[in-house]
């Protein structure tokens, strides 16, 4: 038999399993499914919101990078991060004090930035390790009409996205990559604006989410996260039994993102894409988010709309429609061991 590929296991896996151990919990109103960022469980008046995210491709920043990923998903629910835990597993050979002082710097200073309280966790040296793995825990609440899903979207909704793709791909392969990218005589300049997009213009979605939810009733959000923006956009469209029309053109490609994809034969459509964000809206409430992004110097493009779902999801360039492009494994993990 086959090993599985490095990355998310395959989706058809995943819901075979999702199906054998579902819970049998009537307080879960989000269980586990393919597209939804987080678990919903009800709470009295309130719903609590649960996620948990590894850092498995980066080493540089790795603590304050578990605190973003996960907050992220918790903010595409309409939910305000809240409590953190954090297990970190850490190299043998190569852990110091001085490493784990770092990482537990990172962790805390990302949670003072998002006032969310570090409630706990594990840390263990482990044998087989080549680098440091930081799992994050993140728990926040939402009211329960606040709340916000993935399989949510309506036909006639308006597709937006902020920022731009792949964001995270591209700080990823400028930090990790960077020596090789010198070498190969990319411009220093280049390199930098790509590492420094985990802060400017940063991967984390809270602000753009929390005002999205505050102004207007948000049929969906999702995390474009492994796969990038086009596994997002199936996800998407599977959790709400719809169909998408995706404008190629309007689609917001960060030249440094693109440039970093080509020299390594990777399609920044399928390559990992947290700091953008998904939304689906009534047309009215989506150009209301346009407005209101745009105060708030963020920038937000209309990228399709939702339609049938007999219609399926298909990418529209130069005029002509064709299927959205599949990826059974994130295009970055060509870099990292991946076939």
């Amino acid at each position: 038999m086959p090993n599985l590929p490095v990355g998310k296991l395959r989706a058809d896996v995943l819901e075979r399993l999702f199906e054998k151990f579902a819970p049998g919990d009537a307080r879960v109103v989000v269980g586990p499914k393919i597209g939804e960022d987080a678990a919903v469980i009800e709470m009295g008046d309130r719903y609590l919101v649960a996620t948990t995210d590894p850092i498995t491709f980066v080493t540089d920043e790795i603590g304050w990078y578990a605190l973003q990923v996960n907050a992220n998903d918790l903010a595409v629910r309409g939910a305000r991060p809240r409590w953190f835990l954090a297990t970190l597993l850490l190299p043998e050979r190569a852990t110091t004090d001085a490493l784990v002082e770092q990482i537990f710097s990172q962790i805390g200073q990302a949670c003072a930035e998002m006032e969310v309280a570090l409630v706990g966790g594990h840390t263990e040296v482990t044998h087989g390790l080549d680098r440091p793995i930081v799992v994050g825990t993140m728990l926040g609440e939402v009211a329960r009409d606040r709340l916000v899903t993935t399989r949510g979207a309506r036909v006639g909704d308006m597709l937006l996205l902020t920022k731009g793709v792949p964001l995270e791909g591209a700080a990823i392969i400028a930090r990790e990559k960077e020596a090789e990218l010198v070498r190969r005589g990319l411009l220093p300049s280049l390199i930098r604006r790509a590492r420094d997009f985990l802060h400017r213009p940063g991967i984390s979605v809270v602000p753009e989410a929390m005002l999205a939810a505050e102004l207007a009733p948000v049929h969906s959000m999702h995390d474009p996260t492994e796969g990038g923006i086009a596994t997002a956009l199936t996800e998407m469209a599977r959790a709400s039994e719809v169909g998408l029309r995706v404008e190629r053109e309007r689609i917001p490609l960060l030249p440094e993102g693109e440039r970093l994809c080509r020299e390594f034969g990777l399609d920044p459509l399928g390559t990992i894409a947290s700091g953008a964000l998904l939304l689906a809206l009534a047309p009215a409430d989506a150009a209301l988010v346009l407005h209101a992004c745009a105060r708030e110097g963020i920038d937000c493009a209309f990228i399709g709309q939702v339609v049938p779902e007999r219609e399926g999801v298909t990418l529209v360039e130069g005029g002509r429609a064709r299927p959205m492009p599949t990826f059974a494994q994130d295009e970055i993990t060509k870099l990292f061991g991946g076939s």
